[in-house]
């Protein structure tokens, strides 16, 4: 296992949309293990592969108080959405020490494989539904800042610009 190097916003390559896992597999595992990880080791609760650099449909998950119920979603697809929305500040590995409201379904059913390549559904809500929309767009290449005003938006950005050249002054 290995804690991989997470790309920060804006970097272009947190747009690349996703391609399917074709098989789960060795490499898909050792990927698992290795997201796990570095999820664990950046104190998040979602990671998607995406925002480590591998463009496949892979997502893994812990809202757990132990941090010790991981969920990993492969080739996640929402299959219902309620028409309740919530709305709740979100923050993302990718985007580190910025957080603001973002408006999502209250709960949702995902069908996806899990990490050993079977097929599930699952029905969340609250903090667990919130996390795996957040996951899936990524998928997309949609980072979560997105849904903020331009305003916002070019604000984060410049910051996470100074942050990346100057570390010391952020």
């Amino acid at each position: 296992m290995a804690v991989l190097s997470i790309l920060t916003y804006p970097d272009p390559r947190l747009h690349t949309v996703a391609k399917p896992v074709q098989a789960v597999d060795a490499r898909i595992r050792g990927l698992i293990a290795d997201m796990l990880e570095t999820m664990y080791d950046a104190n998040g609760i979602g990671l998607a592969a995406t925002q480590v650099d591998v463009h496949e449909r892979l997502v893994v998950i812990d809202v757990s108080e132990e941090r010790n119920e991981p969920l990993v979603l492969i080739n996640p697809e929402i299959v219902w959405a309620s028409e309740e929305k919530q709305v709740g500040d979100e923050g993302c590995l990718s985007v580190p020490g910025i957080y603001d409201g973002v408006e999502r379904s209250r709960s949702i059913k995902v069908r996806a494989l899990d990490g050993e390549g079977q097929a599930r559904e699952i029905s969340a809500e609250g903090i667990l539904a919130v996390c795996i929309q957040h996951e899936m767009d990524h998928l997309m290449g949609k980072v979560f800042v997105e849904y903020l005003s331009p305003l916002k938006r070019n604000r984060i950005k410049t910051k996470m610009l100074k942050a990346r050249r100057d570390p010391e002054r952020v």
